[in-house]
C-alpha cells in the first residue's frame, strides 16, 4: 500500500488577510522556547509542509530544535529536504534547527514532540474513481473527500495508515501531540481518539477563513467583531456573530433575502442554509453542499444553488487535483533553484500557534477537532450531540497541550443536521478499524446526499464497484 501526499491547496481561503488573526493571536506571546523540540512531518510533500514549518521558523524565541519530514516518495521528499532548508536560513534559523529526513518513518520520528499528519494514501486514479463512480449512479460531488462516497473511500484507504502510525509513536514518542491535516478530518480524529493513546487535535482553516469572511460579508472590522462556533468539522454553525452587542445576522439576512446580488453570488448553499436554518457554516458553499441532501440530488437544484469552483463546481476537486499538485511541485523547484523568492508571512494555520502556546505556557485559543468527551466517555462538549463522535469546538492551548472547552447545546435543528452526519462517520470509522465491507456499506446507506440519491440496492453496488476499483490501494477488507 502507498502513500503519498496531500496536495489540496487553500485556495478557498486565499483573498482574506491571513495576518490579522496572526497578529491577534500573537499578542501576548513573548519569550524563547525552554527547550528545542521535534517536530516530525509525514507526508511531508504536501503542499501544506512549507507554509507549516515557515510558521514555525518564524515563531519568536523558538531558536532549537528539529524538524523530521517523512515521505515515500523519495524525490518529492529530497525536494521539500532542500526547501525547509532554504526557509530556515531565510529567517536565521539554519544553525539553531536540524532538518532529517527519511522514506520510514521509523528511522526519524523517535522522540518527537509534534507530529504532523498530510498524507494521501493512494494515486491520483483514486481520486477520478471516488469522482465518477458515484456519478454513474447520480451522487454529483464538488470535492469529495470528507463525506459521501469519495470521503468513505478515502477514509478506507487512509485511516489504516494513520493508525499504523499512532502504534509506531506510542512506542516511539508517547508523548507527542498529533496535529491532523489530512481528510476526511472527522473520521481520522474520531478512529484515532477510539484506538490510540496519543492525543489528536484535527486542524481546518474553515474556522478561521469563514470568520474573517463573515467579517468582510457584514463590512465590519475583523478585530471588531464577536462570535461563537462549535459544531463537526465542515459544519460548525456561527451561533453568535456581533458587533457593538447587536448581531449581525439580520443584516446578512438582508443582503442576500432575495436571493440575489454580488453578496449571495460568493456563497449561495452556504446563505440559503443560513436563511433557513438560522446561522452561517463554516465551510465553503461547494463542499457544504455535499453534507446535505438538498442541492445537489437534481440536476434542477443543482442549476440554481451551485456555481463553479469552491461554490460547487462538479467534480472540481477531481479535475484540478492533478494541477494543483503539479503547480505545487514546481513553485518548490523553483524556490529550491533560486528562482522564486520565499517571501511568506507567518499565516493563520494552527499548528505554529498551538507549538508557541504549549512551549510558552500562554494559552492560545484555536478551534479542533477533538472527541465530543472529557476523557472519562461521560461529560460532553456538545452535549446534545453523540458522546463517542468527533466534534470541532474553541479549544484552549497551553503548558497542557490541547484543553477543549465546553459548549453546551447547539440549537437543535443543528444539532440534527451534525447528528446526522456522524451517524455516518460512526460507522465510516467501524469500518476503518474493523476493515468491514459491511460497515462501509452501512455507512454509505446513511449519508444524506448519497441516500437522497440512490436506493439501497444502487448504494451496494456503487461500494462493491469502488472496493473492486480501489483494491490495490485499500489493503484487505472483510
Amino acid at each position: 500500500m502507498s502513500i503519498k501526499t496531500e496536495d489540496v491547496e487553500t485556495e478557498k481561503s486565499k483573498g482574506h488577510s491571513e495576518h490579522t488573526q496572526a497578529a491577534m493571536i500573537a499578542e501576548g506571546l513573548r519569550g524563547k522556547f525552554g527547550r528545542p523540540v521535534k517536530i516530525t512531518l509525514f507526508g511531508a510533500g504536501s503542499s501544506f509542509t512549507p507554509r507549516l514549518l515557515n510558521d514555525v521558523l518564524q515563531i519568536p524565541g523558538a531558536d532549537r530544535g528539529e524538524i523530521a519530514l517523512v515521505d515515500i516518495d523519495a524525490e518529492r521528499l529530497g525536494m521539500m529536504h532542500k526547501l525547509i532548508e532554504r526557509i530556515a536560513a531565510k529567517h536565521g534559523k539554519d544553525q539553531g534547527w536540524k532538518v532529517i529526513s527519511s522514506t520510514d518513518r521509523r528511522e526519524v520520528m523517535a522522540g518527537s514532540d509534534y507530529l504532523t499528519c498530510c498524507v494521501e494514501v493512494s494515486g491520483m486514479d483514486c481520486v477520478a474513481w471516488d469522482n465518477d463512480i458515484p456519478l454513474k449512479y447520480g451522487v454529483d460531488q464538488c470535492i469529495g473527500d470528507t463525506i459521501g462516497p469519495g470521503g468513505l473511500f478515502k477514509a478506507l484507504r487512509t485511516v489504516p495508515v494513520f493508525l499504523d502510525i499512532l502504534r509506531d509513536a506510542e512506542e516511539l514518542c508517547p508523548n507527542a501531540i498529533m496535529l491532523n491535516y489530512t481528510n476526511p478530518m472527522n473520521i481520522m480524529c474520531l478512529a484515532a481518539g477510539r484506538q490510540s493513546s496519543i492525543p489528536v487535535v484535527g486542524l481546518c482553516h474553515s474556522v478561521q477563513g469563514t470568520s474573517q469572511l463573515l467579517a468582510d460579508y457584514a463590512g465590519v472590522p475583523y478585530d471588531q467583531m464577536k462570535w461563537a462556533c462549535a459544531g463537526i468539522n465542515h459544519m460548525a454553525w456561527f451561533t453568535r456573530l456581533e458587533h457593538e452587542g447587536k448581531s449581525l445576522y439580520p443584516k446578512l439576512i438582508d443582503l442576500v433575502k432575495d436571493y440575489v446580488g454580488e453578496t449571495y453570488e460568493k456563497d449561495p448553499v452556504r446563505f440559503d442554509m443560513m436563511l433557513h436554518f438560522g446561522a452561517f457554516i463554516t465551510e465553503s458553499s461547494g463542499h457544504l453542499s455535499e453534507y446535505l441532501p438538498y442541492y445537489r440530488k437534481r440536476k434542477d437544484l443543482i442549476e440554481r444553488h451551485c456555481r463553479d469552483e469552491y461554490r460547487g463546481g462538479s467534480r472540481f476537486y477531481a479535475s484540478n487535483w492533478p494541477t494543483w499538485r503539479a503547480d505545487a511541485d514546481e513553485e518548490r523547484r523553483a524556490m529550491v533553484a533560486g528562482e522564486k523568492e520565499i517571501t511568506w508571512e507567518r499565516s493563520w494555520e494552527y499548528a505554529s500557534w498551538i507549538i508557541e502556546g504549549r512551549e510558552k505556557d500562554v494559552p492560545v485559543r484555536i478551534h479542533g477537532n477533538v472527541m465530543n468527551h472529557d476523557g472519562t466517555g461521560q461529560g460532553k462538549l456538545i452535549s446534545n450531540l453523540p458522546t463517542d463522535g468527533c466534534v470541532e469546538v474553541a479549544c484552549m492551548i497551553d503548558m497542557n497541550g490541547i484543553n477543549p472547552t465546553r459548549y453546551g447545546a447547539l440549537p437543535a435543528q443543528m444539532a440534527a443536521l451534525c447528528d446526522s452526519n456522524m451517524r455516518m462517520f460512526d460507522l465510516a470509522a467501524t469500518a476503518c478499524i474493523e476493515r468491514s465491507k459491511e460497515a462501509a456499506i452501512h455507512s454509505l446507506l446513511l449519508d444524506p446526499l448519497t441516500s437522497a440519491v440512490c436506493s439501497t440496492e444502487e448504494i451496494k453496488a456503487m461500494a462493491t464497484e469502488m472496493f473492486e476499483a480501489e483494491k490495490d490501494f485499500l489493503g484487505e477488507y472483510k
